[in-house]
């Protein structure tokens, strides 16, 4: 490579911070009030998101129904339609539940993942697979709610190749929790 080359990658760089930087301001001018304990803790090992390869690539559904115990099949935007009846729903998150992404026009499929941690009322840990559409497992994934009435039925959810939250809003059908409901007779 020559040494233009190197400066017109340097001047590129450049571009795309300021770009990311803009973007990444005008994301946060849209988000809830935030107070500093509500962004995810980088220090601790444990709480940072990291991406696990698996033995074999993992859609969402096989992962989140192994990773929680919930015994539904489908995709995952009929999960929350397949747990009436069988499985406990709200729109309250706990660990262990699983959270349910509602279809949309770019994944009509939708997408479920684990709740692993709740850190506030506005902040969540997920660990889920295939996010990013190469059948990867994400681990310590932090969840944000955006909705307005603080009830869990918008999200962004932290976009781990940028280290920052993602621009997309992602609507969410609730939680389902791992307990079997029981009709009474």
């Amino acid at each position: 490579m020559g040494g233009g080359s190197s400066v017109a990658y340097q001047r590129a760089e450049l571009r795309f911070a300021a770009l990311a930087l803009a973007a990444l301001v005008s994301a946060c001018a849209t988000a809830p009030n935030l107070k500093p304990a509500t962004i995810p803790q980088q220090s601790a090992r444990a709480e940072r998101p990291h991406i696990v390869a698996p033995p074999k690539p993992l859609q969402c559904v096989p992962y989140a129904r192994s990773a929680s115990g919930i015994e539904i099949y489908g995709n995952a935007n009929e999960w929350w339609r397949k747990a009436a009846g069988k499985y406990r729903r709200d729109h309250a998150p706990a660990p262990g539940t699983v959270m349910v992404f509602k279809g949309s026009a770019q994944d009509p499929r939708g997408h479920v993942a684990v709740v692993r941690t709740i850190k506030s009322s506005r902040l969540l840990i997920v660990d889920h697979a295939n996010w990013f559409g190469h059948g990867e497992i994400t681990v310590a994934t932090p969840v944000l709610d955006v909705s307005p009435n603080n009830d869990w039925s918008q999200v962004r959810v932290w976009w781990l190749p940028g280290d920052q939250w993602g621009a997309r809003t992602f609507s969410i059908a609730g939680f389902i929790y791992p307990e079997r409901e029981f009709a009474s007779r």
